[in-house]
Protein backbone atom coordinates (compact mmCIF):
# COMPACT_ATOMS: atom_id res chain seq x y z
CA UNK A 1 0.00 0.00 0.00
CA UNK A 2 1.87 3.00 -1.30
CA UNK A 3 -0.72 5.72 -2.02
CA UNK A 4 -3.67 7.07 -0.01
CA UNK A 5 -6.35 9.47 -1.23
CA UNK A 6 -8.12 11.62 1.36
CA UNK A 7 -11.19 13.53 0.13
CA UNK A 8 -11.66 16.49 2.47
CA UNK A 9 -15.03 18.06 3.29
CA UNK A 10 -16.38 20.14 6.14
CA UNK A 11 -17.85 17.45 8.40
CA UNK A 12 -17.56 16.15 11.93
CA UNK A 13 -15.31 13.20 11.02
CA UNK A 14 -12.43 15.16 9.50
CA UNK A 15 -9.92 14.76 12.34
CA UNK A 16 -10.53 11.01 12.57
CA UNK A 17 -10.12 10.65 8.79
CA UNK A 18 -6.79 12.48 8.94
CA UNK A 19 -5.66 10.33 11.88
CA UNK A 20 -6.54 7.10 10.05
CA UNK A 21 -4.75 8.22 6.87
CA UNK A 22 -1.68 9.16 8.90
CA UNK A 23 -1.63 5.77 10.67
CA UNK A 24 -1.75 4.01 7.31
CA UNK A 25 0.94 6.30 5.90
CA UNK A 26 3.27 5.52 8.79
CA UNK A 27 2.53 1.80 8.69
CA UNK A 28 3.31 1.52 4.99
CA UNK A 29 5.49 4.59 4.39
CA UNK A 30 2.81 5.71 1.96
CA UNK A 31 2.13 8.88 0.00
CA UNK A 32 -0.97 10.82 1.15
CA UNK A 33 -2.87 13.14 -1.16
CA UNK A 34 -5.78 15.36 -0.18
CA UNK A 35 -8.41 17.00 -2.34
CA UNK A 36 -11.53 19.03 -1.66
CA UNK A 37 -14.77 17.16 -2.21
CA UNK A 38 -18.35 18.39 -2.64
CA UNK A 39 -21.64 17.60 -4.39
CA UNK A 40 -21.67 17.46 -8.18
CA UNK A 41 -23.26 20.72 -9.31
CA UNK A 42 -25.15 18.99 -12.13
CA UNK A 43 -26.91 16.72 -9.65
CA UNK A 44 -27.55 19.24 -6.89
CA UNK A 45 -31.26 19.37 -6.14
CA UNK A 46 -33.09 22.35 -4.73
CA UNK A 47 -33.98 20.49 -1.53
CA UNK A 48 -30.25 20.09 -0.78
CA UNK A 49 -29.89 23.86 -0.39
CA UNK A 50 -30.82 25.17 3.10
CA UNK A 51 -34.01 27.27 3.20
CA UNK A 52 -33.05 30.89 2.77
CA UNK A 53 -29.41 29.98 2.15
CA UNK A 54 -27.34 31.27 -0.75
CA UNK A 55 -27.23 29.40 -4.02
CA UNK A 56 -23.83 27.75 -4.42
CA UNK A 57 -21.56 29.36 -6.98
CA UNK A 58 -17.93 29.17 -8.07
CA UNK A 59 -16.80 31.60 -5.37
CA UNK A 60 -18.42 29.50 -2.64
CA UNK A 61 -16.87 26.28 -4.01
CA UNK A 62 -13.48 27.99 -4.21
CA UNK A 63 -13.76 29.13 -0.59
CA UNK A 64 -14.74 25.63 0.54
CA UNK A 65 -11.79 24.16 -1.35
CA UNK A 66 -9.42 26.63 0.32
CA UNK A 67 -10.81 25.77 3.78
CA UNK A 68 -10.35 22.06 3.04
CA UNK A 69 -6.76 22.62 1.91
CA UNK A 70 -5.94 24.58 5.05
CA UNK A 71 -7.40 21.86 7.27
CA UNK A 72 -5.52 19.08 5.51
CA UNK A 73 -2.18 20.84 5.29
CA UNK A 74 -2.34 22.11 8.87
CA UNK A 75 -2.73 18.55 10.13
CA UNK A 76 -0.38 16.71 7.78
CA UNK A 77 2.45 19.24 7.93
CA UNK A 78 3.01 18.47 11.62
CA UNK A 79 3.51 14.77 10.86
CA UNK A 80 4.75 14.29 7.28
CA UNK A 81 6.98 16.26 4.89
CA UNK A 82 5.29 18.13 2.08
CA UNK A 83 6.19 17.10 -1.45
CA UNK A 84 5.81 18.55 -4.94
CA UNK A 85 5.98 15.39 -7.02
CA UNK A 86 4.24 12.40 -5.37
CA UNK A 87 6.60 10.27 -3.30
CA UNK A 88 6.27 7.80 -0.45
CA UNK A 89 6.32 9.03 3.12
CA UNK A 90 5.11 12.53 2.20
CA UNK A 91 1.88 14.41 1.52
CA UNK A 92 0.55 16.81 -1.10
CA UNK A 93 -2.62 18.70 -1.97
CA UNK A 94 -4.23 17.73 -5.25
CA UNK A 95 -5.96 20.78 -6.71
CA UNK A 96 -7.12 24.30 -5.93
CA UNK A 97 -10.78 23.67 -6.77
CA UNK A 98 -13.51 21.54 -5.30
CA UNK A 99 -14.01 18.12 -6.93
CA UNK A 100 -17.44 16.52 -7.37
CA UNK A 101 -18.29 13.00 -6.26
CA UNK A 102 -18.13 11.44 -9.72
CA UNK A 103 -14.72 12.97 -10.37
CA UNK A 104 -13.56 11.57 -7.03
CA UNK A 105 -14.58 8.07 -8.12
CA UNK A 106 -12.61 8.44 -11.34
CA UNK A 107 -9.51 9.99 -9.79
CA UNK A 108 -9.47 7.43 -6.98
CA UNK A 109 -8.64 4.64 -9.44
CA UNK A 110 -4.92 5.46 -9.34
CA UNK A 111 -4.64 5.16 -5.53
CA UNK A 112 -4.30 2.06 -3.37
CA UNK A 113 -6.99 3.15 -0.90
CA UNK A 114 -9.49 5.97 -0.33
CA UNK A 115 -10.13 7.12 3.25
CA UNK A 116 -13.55 8.66 4.05
CA UNK A 117 -15.68 9.61 7.02
CA UNK A 118 -18.59 7.29 7.78
CA UNK A 119 -21.69 8.65 6.01
CA UNK A 120 -24.79 9.50 7.97
CA UNK A 121 -27.98 11.56 8.10
CA UNK A 122 -26.98 13.76 11.05
CA UNK A 123 -26.18 17.42 10.40
CA UNK A 124 -22.60 17.92 9.24
CA UNK A 125 -22.11 14.19 8.62
CA UNK A 126 -20.23 12.87 5.57
CA UNK A 127 -22.48 12.30 2.56
CA UNK A 128 -23.55 8.87 1.29
CA UNK A 129 -23.04 10.08 -2.30
CA UNK A 130 -19.31 10.49 -1.66
CA UNK A 131 -19.00 6.97 -0.26
CA UNK A 132 -20.97 5.46 -3.15
CA UNK A 133 -18.91 7.28 -5.78
CA UNK A 134 -15.68 6.09 -4.19
CA UNK A 135 -16.96 2.54 -3.79
CA UNK A 136 -18.66 1.99 -7.15
CA UNK A 137 -16.60 4.19 -9.48
CA UNK A 138 -13.00 3.83 -8.30
CA UNK A 139 -12.57 0.05 -8.21
CA UNK A 140 -10.42 0.61 -5.13
CA UNK A 141 -11.01 -0.26 -1.46
CA UNK A 142 -12.63 2.42 0.67
CA UNK A 143 -11.76 2.79 4.36
CA UNK A 144 -14.74 4.24 6.23
CA UNK A 145 -13.77 5.95 9.47
CA UNK A 146 -16.10 6.71 12.41
CA UNK A 147 -16.04 10.02 14.25
CA UNK A 148 -13.48 8.70 16.76
CA UNK A 149 -10.82 6.03 16.35
CA UNK A 150 -8.45 4.30 18.75
CA UNK A 151 -4.70 4.40 19.10
CA UNK A 152 -4.08 1.52 16.69
CA UNK A 153 -5.23 0.68 13.17
CA UNK A 154 -4.77 -2.76 11.64
CA UNK A 155 -3.20 -4.50 14.65
CA UNK A 156 -6.30 -6.57 15.45
CA UNK A 157 -8.26 -7.28 12.26
CA UNK A 158 -11.60 -9.05 11.84
CA UNK A 159 -12.72 -10.30 8.42
CA UNK A 160 -16.52 -10.48 8.16
CA UNK A 161 -16.70 -13.48 5.84
CA UNK A 162 -19.97 -14.47 4.17
CA UNK A 163 -18.67 -16.58 1.28
CA UNK A 164 -19.31 -13.95 -1.40
CA UNK A 165 -17.24 -12.77 -4.36
CA UNK A 166 -17.43 -9.19 -3.02
CA UNK A 167 -15.83 -10.19 0.27
CA UNK A 168 -13.23 -12.33 -1.49
CA UNK A 169 -12.25 -9.33 -3.60
CA UNK A 170 -12.10 -7.10 -0.53
CA UNK A 171 -9.79 -9.57 1.21
CA UNK A 172 -7.46 -9.62 -1.79
CA UNK A 173 -7.27 -5.82 -1.73
CA UNK A 174 -6.73 -5.86 2.03
CA UNK A 175 -3.78 -8.29 1.96
CA UNK A 176 -1.11 -5.63 2.76
CA UNK A 177 -3.03 -4.83 5.96
CA UNK A 178 -3.71 -8.48 6.81
CA UNK A 179 -0.03 -9.33 6.47
CA UNK A 180 0.89 -6.74 9.11
CA UNK A 181 -1.87 -7.62 11.60
CA UNK A 182 -0.83 -8.96 15.00
CA UNK A 183 -4.16 -10.74 15.38
CA UNK A 184 -6.41 -11.86 12.52
CA UNK A 185 -9.85 -13.41 12.89
CA UNK A 186 -12.17 -14.78 10.22
CA UNK A 187 -15.69 -14.22 11.56
CA UNK A 188 -18.76 -16.05 10.22
CA UNK A 189 -22.33 -15.61 11.42
CA UNK A 190 -25.03 -18.25 11.28
CA UNK A 191 -27.61 -17.13 8.73
CA UNK A 192 -25.29 -14.52 7.26
CA UNK A 193 -23.64 -16.69 4.60
CA UNK A 194 -24.20 -17.09 0.86
CA UNK A 195 -23.15 -20.18 -1.12
CA UNK A 196 -19.37 -20.28 -1.11
CA UNK A 197 -16.36 -21.44 0.92
CA UNK A 198 -16.76 -21.72 4.66
CA UNK A 199 -14.97 -19.54 7.18
CA UNK A 200 -12.72 -22.46 8.05
CA UNK A 201 -11.75 -22.84 4.39
CA UNK A 202 -10.89 -19.14 4.19
CA UNK A 203 -8.80 -19.38 7.36
CA UNK A 204 -6.91 -22.33 5.86
CA UNK A 205 -6.30 -20.40 2.64
CA UNK A 206 -4.93 -17.41 4.55
CA UNK A 207 -2.73 -19.75 6.61
CA UNK A 208 -1.24 -21.03 3.34
CA UNK A 209 -0.33 -17.39 2.62
CA UNK A 210 1.67 -17.43 5.86
CA UNK A 211 -0.85 -15.57 8.03
CA UNK A 212 -1.54 -16.50 11.64
CA UNK A 213 -5.34 -16.61 11.61
CA UNK A 214 -8.18 -17.98 13.70
CA UNK A 215 -11.80 -18.70 12.78
CA UNK A 216 -14.77 -17.75 14.94
CA UNK A 217 -18.34 -18.79 14.13
CA UNK A 218 -21.25 -17.15 15.96
CA UNK A 219 -24.85 -18.35 16.20
CA UNK A 220 -27.26 -15.66 17.38
CA UNK A 221 -30.85 -15.82 16.20
CA UNK A 222 -31.91 -12.76 18.19
CA UNK A 223 -29.90 -10.20 16.21
CA UNK A 224 -29.10 -9.45 12.59
CA UNK A 225 -25.81 -10.55 11.07
CA UNK A 226 -24.64 -6.92 10.92
CA UNK A 227 -25.29 -6.46 14.63
CA UNK A 228 -23.48 -9.69 15.47
CA UNK A 229 -20.47 -8.70 13.37
CA UNK A 230 -20.06 -5.37 15.18
CA UNK A 231 -20.62 -6.70 18.70
CA UNK A 232 -18.25 -9.61 18.10
CA UNK A 233 -15.59 -7.35 16.63
CA UNK A 234 -15.89 -5.15 19.73
CA UNK A 235 -15.61 -8.16 22.06
CA UNK A 236 -12.41 -9.20 20.26
CA UNK A 237 -10.97 -5.70 20.66
CA UNK A 238 -10.71 -5.29 16.89
CA UNK A 239 -9.39 -2.01 15.51
CA UNK A 240 -10.13 -2.80 11.84
CA UNK A 241 -12.95 -4.62 10.03
CA UNK A 242 -12.80 -6.02 6.50
CA UNK A 243 -16.22 -6.27 4.82
CA UNK A 244 -17.40 -6.86 1.27
CA UNK A 245 -20.06 -4.35 0.30
CA UNK A 246 -23.57 -5.10 -0.97
CA UNK A 247 -23.57 -8.87 -1.51
CA UNK A 248 -27.26 -8.50 -2.40
CA UNK A 249 -28.20 -5.75 -4.81
CA UNK A 250 -27.71 -2.30 -3.35
CA UNK A 251 -31.40 -1.46 -3.89
CA UNK A 252 -32.53 -4.58 -2.04
CA UNK A 253 -30.24 -3.80 0.89
CA UNK A 254 -31.43 -0.20 1.08
CA UNK A 255 -35.07 -1.35 1.20
CA UNK A 256 -34.85 -4.49 3.31
CA UNK A 257 -31.66 -3.87 5.26
CA UNK A 258 -28.49 -5.90 5.22
CA UNK A 259 -25.05 -6.24 6.74
CA UNK A 260 -23.54 -3.40 4.72
CA UNK A 261 -26.33 -0.98 5.58
CA UNK A 262 -26.17 -1.74 9.31
CA UNK A 263 -22.39 -1.57 9.52
CA UNK A 264 -22.29 1.69 7.57
CA UNK A 265 -24.77 3.20 10.02
CA UNK A 266 -23.39 1.84 13.28
CA UNK A 267 -19.69 0.89 13.04
CA UNK A 268 -17.48 2.42 15.71
CA UNK A 269 -14.27 1.10 14.18
CA UNK A 270 -12.72 1.68 10.74
CA UNK A 271 -14.21 -0.61 8.08
CA UNK A 272 -12.60 -1.48 4.74
CA UNK A 273 -15.22 -1.94 2.02
CA UNK A 274 -14.92 -3.03 -1.60
CA UNK A 275 -17.31 -4.55 -4.09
Amino acid sequence: MRSILVPVADHAHTDAVFEAALMLARRFEAYVEGLAIGPDLSGLAGFEIPMGGPMPDETMWRDLAEQAREQFESFMSTHLPRTGAPRRGAFAWSAQKLVGDLSLGSYGRVFDIIVLGRPGSAPNAPRMATFEAALFESGRPVLVVPQRIGQTLGDNVVIAWNGSTETARTIALAMPILEKARRLTVLTVEGGMVPGPSGQQLAQALAIEGLDVEHKHVTDRQRSAGEVILTTAASLGADFLVKGAYTQSRLRQMIFGGQTRHILAEANLPVLFAC
